[in-house]
């Protein structure tokens, strides 16, 4: 069955990256011009998925208002003649067909999971948390081993043990290079319990038993209902494979990680920039 729908939590606080997640959402940040949650939404429409439900909380209309039209700006632009702008801004609105649900209480990414839970019906679905960007499209990548293994798919990134406990990590057996069954799941373990040292990445293809499983999921770390606890009990009656990602990743939920997405992708993307970087660093060095 090709897979359709894709849900973006994103209804977080963002309270790691306050002040500047006070009125504005974290998704909502910009890196290199460009808004988080616009990068998410463009790997899933590349990879032809098309339906996507946002699942938002208070204070989040930005995001709605962002992929919507702006008559008043269109026409401003027309008038000016900025055309290419004017192409840009539309583009946005055109990136795929986005439905909109409100998670009403911060209950973790489980929870904002389950609020998509009619949107998808009885499909398999792609999640993709809405604050994470990479360097290539992991979508594709998880919809390659989908259509190979036929179960729940999810990306898996290699990190130093002592960062462990700030994800979820996996336990499982390399069933061909990169690509892992699962055999087990802990949500943020202490660095001498994890099983592993590979993280859960925040990319997920799910088999939609994962709402039955979710629904009986009882709140766990941080007092939220945890994804990765419904994964576990997912388990016990379906496969799920992990895939390794090749590719740089940036979890943009602190300042620091925030400013390492922004300089690293100009480099990539801004001609010049690492030119001016140099200067600043050699100037520094002469003072």
């Amino acid at each position: 069955m090709k897979i359709k729908k894709g849900i973006v939590p994103a209804a977080g606080f963002g309270t790691r990256l306050l002040p500047m997640t006070k009125a504005q959402p974290k998704e909502m940040l910009c890196v290199v011009g460009k808004p988080i949650i616009q990068y998410v939404i463009e790997d899933l429409a590349d990879a032809d998925i098309t339906n996507i439900l946002i699942v938002t909380g208070k204070g989040k209309s930005a995001i709605e208002n962002h992929f919507d039209r702006n008559f008043e700006l269109e026409c401003k632009l027309k008038e000016s003649g900025k055309y290419h702008l004017l192409e840009e801004i539309t583009r946005i609105d055109r990136i795929a067909k986005i439905f909109y649900t409100r998670q009403r209480e911060p209950k973790g990414l489980g929870d904002a999971v389950y609020c998509g839970k009619e949107f998808v019906g009885d499909e398999y679905f792609i999640t993709m948390v809405g604050d994470t960007i990479y360097t290539e499209n992991v979508v594709k990548k998880m919809l390659e081993v989908y259509n190979t293994y036929h179960c729940s798919v999810i990306t898996l990134e290699r990190v130093p043990r002592d960062m462990v406990y700030k994800y979820g990590v996996i336990s499982g057996r390399e069933v061909e290079n990169g690509i892992f069954e699962i055999e087990d799941l802990v949500e943020k373990p202490s660095v001498e319990e994890a099983p592993s040292n590979l993280i859960i990445t925040g990319g997920y293809l799910l088999s939609p038993k994962i709402f039955e499983h979710l629904e009986n999921t009882k709140p766990g770390k941080g007092g939220e209902i945890q994804l990765t606890d419904a994964m576990r009990t997912l388990l016990e009656e379906e496969k799920i494979v992990g895939v390794e990602i090749n590719c740089r990743r940036y979890d943009i939920g602190d300042l620091e990680g925030w400013l390492k997405a922004n300089v690293e992708i100009a480099l990539k993307k801004m001609t010049g920039f690492k030119e001016y970087l140099k200067e600043l660093i050699g100037g520094e060095g002469k003072q």
